[in-house]
């Protein structure tokens, strides 16, 4: 099996190299719930990666469904929680750079999520948007509990849909 590099540069070249991803997932499957919280977690991020292929994949081999919807959710909500941090740390410089989101991209959703905080927290699941979403709610310095809470339940909902969705949870 070849060895895949998780140094995050390479990672972000993802969606061009659909090779890359197969052995990613292929490598993650091997760590069995570990590389779920793995993928998970790097899904909340602007990494082009599916957790949702991956815990369909585990969930068919046979790992319980349970602890897999719970670990999914676990790092999918950390990594989004991470993208907020880098938002209430405020640099500019660490966004645009590792999470790929432009200045402009953040002034344009500022008063959306300035009103509507928890909604967006929720929301932050959301391919594209969702982490504009996370990072602009740190920027704006929304409270930490109803955010994380929020993002969490927004979070879990959405494994739980997939796996419902999927035939494999339920």
């Amino acid at each position: 099996m070849p060895v895949v590099s998780f140094y995050p540069f390479h990672l972000f070249s993802l969606s061009s190299h659909p090779e890359k991803q197969r052995l990613l997932t292929e490598g993650l499957i091997e760590y069995g719930l570990w590389g779920l919280f793995l993928a998970s977690f790097l899904a909340a991020t602007v990494v082009p990666f599916s957790s949702e292929a991956l815990l369909t994949l585990l969930i068919a081999g046979g790992t319980d469904p349970l602890p897999a919807v719970l670990v999914s959710t676990a790092g999918n909500w950390l990594g989004g929680m991470s993208s907020y941090t880098i938002g209430y740390l405020g640099k500019w410089e660490w966004i645009e750079k590792y999470l790929r989101i432009k200045r402009g991209t953040l002034d344009k959703w500022h008063h959306r999520l300035y009103k509507r905080g928890a909604l967006f927290a929720f929301l932050s699941w959301l391919p594209g948007v969702g982490d504009v979403f996370a990072v602009g709610l740190g920027l704006l310095r929304s409270n930490i509990p109803i955010t994380a809470i929020a993002m969490l339940a927004g979070k879990f909902l959405r494994y739980v849909i997939w796996g419902w969705l999927s035939g494999l949870v339920f």
